[in-house]
């Protein structure tokens, strides 16, 4: 496979993965950055941890999607993520979810 050839296949996947997302995105709660990874899930718990002055980050999810190409199951039941960096967790907004204006919302 020449160089192009890979260029391409890449391309190729990530088009699709962020059409998977897209379609996706609705069904999660949470956002979740890691230095590594991308992820979608329904519940988040990150924990602060401390070993030998270390500090690091646990993050703990569940009912989770993987933003990863070269992973052929995105979908995970649970993972369990250690970083020495910093993580992002962001509540998805859900406008679907949102009363219309009038005398029981809005």
């Amino acid at each position: 496979m020449s160089a192009e050839d890979l260029e391409k296949y890449e391309t190729d996947m990530e088009l699709s993965l962020y059409r998977e997302y897209r379609d996706i995105v609705s069904q999660f709660s949470y956002v979740v950055e890691t230095e590594r990874r991308f992820y979608l899930a329904n519940s988040v718990d990150v924990a602060v941890r401390n070993a030998d002055g270390e500090v690091y980050f646990e993050v703990r999810m569940s009912d989770a999607w993987v933003w990863d190409m070269y992973r052929p199951a995105r979908f995970v039941k649970n993972v369990r993520v250690v970083t020495f960096k910093d993580v992002n967790v962001e509540e998805l907004d859900k406008p679907d979810l949102r009363l219309e204006d009038g005398p029981f919302g809005g």
